[in-house]
């Protein structure tokens, strides 16, 4: 018996099943929709962060470009480069650096490459890269250069006239960073050539960042100190001398789903709260569906028990809240109650009338003939010259007949009367060898092979009973293939197994005429028979037997090919 074989659990799991599977249904839209969501607004905030660094990039390359070219033109200060001396330039640039908040390099370059004044740190070889030579092509120049802690932006702008060039560069450092950090709400990273220059993240995770300075344009996953962030690289100018610089835009995966976890715990117990309602609810309506039928159930089982088919089910008055379904089954049940146990009295008195027709009929059968053999006999007793050969044969079948008269009634008897049986251990196996050798002493020519099953335990039946039941089996099957040639292996087979934990098997087959398909259903009918000297109460009996030991016994047949009988038994009958 499973847990599913009652409607109540049935009904109550399925409910129960269907609130989970609806309320999981519900909790997984709703956190991949806000997933998702999350997701969009992760990206499109890295989209906007780096579209503010290439703003500022931008803005910074025109400011300088606009302040540049201004200053370049300012004839004061070309006076001063034409003249090639330092010490004339260097306070003239200083006084126009501090018209330039934002600049961290104002450097000018003569027509011979000689730096004539630089305000802020530059390496030389970033002002040679901005210097215009004369014979230059171009009148401006952008240029980038990797620092220690940083990335220099460079706006060079010719002096045309005096051949000279005007430098200014402004540092993306970590306070820029930071200022970005603020804007953006996001981790800024700058790099160049494969190593990250500064970060806003602690500088131990550089290393992890560099890989995507080889990707510009596209966004990465990474992992930072067992946090995941969602990064972006985007170039900040064209590949120079250097290599191109990249600004590197990342923003926490794991802060941004943070509230995701709290949506889900706050889920997850609205959950536990409609289940365990939902639980509760089934259950509920599950008792009231299978209320009823328990009813019935218990008023069978109190019917199995007593043998009583004429109890009712109570029918309790009309009300608000009584269930009409279960009055309307109670009401239908009792009336089938009251059917069954009218057709049963019925029934019982037709079958008793028919039994005793047939066994009247059976008996005045069976007892004519031993009858007429008495009374012959007792003709040739009387005779006062009956011979001393004579007088024993008389006596011997006097005796056979009454022998013969006392089985009849014992049968008659053993049909008519309820079986009491006496419940024991037995040896299945040892059981069907000593059946095999009753039945088989009738014709000890005829072999009969035997498989016994050495796994069978010892099981807990009516030994004597089960013997009787079988040895009527086997008789049956020695008598149907008695005289019979031509069949190939053993003609009877009597086996033993083991079906499942609860029942065993034995196997009756003979290679005999088989029985007729017509004559096959009424084989357990009382007092059917084929044989000229059978009562056809033997296998009745045995029908008996099997079934009030908590078995069942079947039969198949074939004309011409045998017939196999199965009686299936349970290994403990005190539980059947």
């Amino acid at each position: 018996m499973t847990v599913f074989s009652s409607l109540t659990n049935r009904i109550f799991f399925a409910t129960a099943a269907l609130a989970v599977l609806l309320t999981s249904v519900a909790i997984y839209i709703v956190t991949r929709a806000a997933t998702r969501q999350t997701e969009r607004e992760l990206r499109r905030g890295i989209d906007e962060a780096a579209t503010l660094v290439n703003e500022y990039r931008t803005f910074q390359f025109e400011n300088f470009a606009r302040d540049a070219r201004f200053i370049a033109d300012l004839p004061v200060l070309k006076a001063a480069v034409d003249l090639q001396d330092p010490a004339t330039v260097r306070p003239i640039a200083e006084e126009y650096q501090q018209l330039l908040p934002h600049a961290d390099l104002f450097a000018v370059v003569g027509k011979d490459g000689r730096v004539l004044a630089r305000i802020g740190s530059a390496p030389d070889a970033a002002i040679a890269a901005a210097a215009i030579s004369g014979s230059a092509p171009v009148a401006e120049r952008e240029v980038f250069w990797p620092l220690e802690r940083g990335i220099l932006l460079i706006k060079s702008v010719s002096m045309t006239d005096v051949l000279g060039t005007l430098i200014l560069g402004a540092n993306l450092d970590i306070a820029q960073a930071q200022k970005f950090k603020q804007l953006t709400n996001s981790e800024i990273a700058f790099g160049v050539n494969g190593v990250i220059r500064v970060a806003t993240l602690p500088e131990p995770t550089w290393p992890q960042l560099a890989p995507l300075l080889a990707k510009p344009g596209t966004s990465a996953q990474v992992t930072l100190n067992h946090e995941d962030y969602l990064a972006f690289a985007t170039p900040l100018g064209p590949a120079g001398p250097q290599g191109q610089p990249i600004a590197i835009v990342l923003r926490s995966q794991t802060e941004r789903l943070q509230f995701l976890r709290q949506l889900r715990t706050q889920l997850a117990l609205t959950t536990f709260v409609a289940i365990l309602a939902a639980t509760l609810l089934s259950y509920a309506i599950a008792r009231t569906v299978t209320r009823p039928i328990e009813a019935i159930t218990s008023t069978m089982r109190e019917m199995a028990a007593s043998g009583d088919l004429s109890r009712r089910i109570p029918v309790a008055p009309e009300g608000r809240w009584q269930d009409e379904d279960a009055r309307v089954l109670a009401t239908t049940f009792n009336t089938m109650t009251d059917s069954m146990a009218r057709f049963q009295r019925e029934a019982a008195q037709r079958e008793r009338l028919s039994s005793l027709g047939r066994l009247s009929t059976i008996v005045a059968h069976e007892i004519r003939n031993p009858l007429m053999i008495i009374k012959t006999s007792l003709r040739t007793l009387r005779r006062e010259d009956a011979a001393p050969e004579q007088v024993r044969g008389a006596a011997k079948d006097i005796d056979e007949e009454i022998t013969r008269l006392n089985r009849i009634v014992t049968e008659v008897l053993d049909f008519a009367r309820p079986i009491r049986f006496d419940l024991d251990g037995a040896d299945v196996n040892a059981l069907g060898d000593d059946a095999v050798r009753a039945a088989a002493a009738t014709a000890p020519d005829l072999p009969v092979r035997v498989y016994l099953d050495p796994s069978l335990p010892e099981v807990t039946t009516d030994a004597g009973r089960l013997r009787q039941a079988l040895v009527n089996v086997i008789g049956n099957a020695i008598q149907a293939v008695d005289g019979r040639t031509g069949a190939s292996g053993p003609p009877i087979r009597v086996q033993t197994s083991r079906l499942d934990a609860r029942r065993f098997l034995i196997l009756i087959a003979d290679k005999g005429a088989g029985i007729a398909p017509e004559d096959l259903p009424r084989i357990f009918d009382p007092f059917f028979t084929t044989r000229r000297t059978g009562t056809g109460i033997g296998l009745a009996i045995s029908r008996n037997i099997i079934e009030g030991l908590g078995g069942r016994i079947s039969v198949s047949s074939a004309r011409d090919r045998g017939t196999d009988v199965r009686i299936e038994l349970p290994l403990d009958s005190r539980t059947a």
